[in-house]
């Protein structure tokens, strides 16, 4: 092990040598007669052969040559010492370069280097993190890391296969555009500011929206303790489904009720909450994350469907639907669909042109 541990230290020290040699030729010459040796050491201990060469005493003596003369007694126990630190190195490195190609699994696969922890890898893709508990106990967390594995493998062919939107079983919230020929999926949550973003930048992209139908399915971000990332995307979703299975029930008594007619309350609730302001000129978004309580969030939610020409009724149905079975399975549906067939790890994530795509629309 010392003369692994040497190598793998000399092969950080030799990007410094590497370039102090450019001035100081001799002292490269050295730094490279030392590092041949441990690498014709390190080569025959991969082999499972014997090191035919006195590496490993040469850097135990430079380490304790002069303990030696002036602490004899304390030469053992120091190269025992010596011994257990290269086993460390060893380990460390080992497992740092095993840490390294999960990371980079995990953000081919999924867009982001933590599995478990979305929001912590500063290399993903932007998006609102699908953050999962954390673990208390040494097990608990050797568990996660194993499962993360499985995780990673299993959602590799999520970046080989033909991504079709027909396959993936969301329960629509809304037609953004029903235009195009090809079929596109938007996931979002209500309360996301990058999914606000990507809202506004596919607005913009009308050559996009030309070429695309784009059905848009709403994600509230769960936390592990069972409450919402963000304090109201519960009850705005619930209410944009809502209004959906509710126009709905207007279409099965009026068949002439086209697409846009089913989809008008829920699309106009995102467009608002995205892109337009109260009379202080706060983001609504905003107004619903930090400032709304649950009882405030309704109040206003259905101020805006009355504004929009719901009737007193109109409204009242709607607010019933909310704590609906029908409202519950549209929400757990696309919810399943989110986490077991698209394995999204963060919010907003798109499906078009045979591709998934993760965060940010630019």
């Amino acid at each position: 092990m010392v003369c692994i541990a040497a190598f793998i230290i000399l092969c950080l020290i030799s990007v410094v040598v590497a370039f102090l040699s450019i001035f100081k030729r001799d002292i490269g010459a050295k730094w490279w007669k030392v590092f041949k040796k441990a690498w014709h050491c390190v080569f025959k201990k991969v082999r499972l052969q014997k090191c035919d060469t006195n590496f490993k005493d040469d850097v135990k003596n430079s380490i304790l040559r002069k303990v030696i003369v002036k602490k004899p007694k304390w030469v053992k126990p120091l190269s025992i010492l010596i011994e257990v630190i290269s086993v460390l190195i060893v380990i460390i490195t080992v497992w740092s370069i095993v840490i390294a190609i999960k990371s980079l699994l995990a953000l081919w696969v999924f867009g982001t280097c933590n599995v478990s922890q979305p929001s912590q890898c500063s290399l993903g893709a932007e998006v609102c993190s699908i953050d999962a508990d954390e673990p208390t106990t040494l097990w608990g967390k050797i568990g996660r890391g194993i499962g993360e594995w499985g995780q990673i493998f299993g959602a590799i062919p999520d970046r080989l296969k033909d991504w079709k939107v027909e396959d993936i079983s969301v329960y629509p919230a809304f037609v953004a555009s029903d235009t195009g020929k090809e079929l596109a999926l938007s996931v979002i949550d209500p309360g996301c500011s990058v999914c606000m973003q990507s809202y506004k930048n596919l607005q913009a992209d009308s050559e996009f929206l030309a070429n695309h139908t784009l059905y848009v399915a709403i994600y509230p971000i769960e936390l592990p303790d069972g409450g919402y990332k963000f304090k109201n995307s519960g009850i705005i979703t619930r209410y944009i489904y809502a209004t959906v299975i509710y126009q709905q029930e207007q279409l099965a008594k009026d068949k002439s009720a086209t697409a846009a007619e089913v989809y008008r309350y829920s699309q106009s609730i995102i467009a608002r909450i995205f892109t337009e302001s109260n009379k202080k000129g706060i983001n609504y978004q905003s107004v619903f994350n930090n400032e709304l309580d649950s009882d405030q969030a309704v109040e206003l939610l259905e101020s805006w469907l009355t504004e929009w020409g719901a009737s007193v009724d109109d409204v009242a149905r709607i607010r019933e639907l909310t704590d609906s079975e029908q409202v519950a399975n549209a929400i757990k549906q696309t919810k399943d669909a989110v986490d077991s067939q698209i394995h999204a790890k963060g919010i907003p994530v798109m499906i078009y042109d045979g591709r998934k795509h993760d965060g940010l629309y630019k």
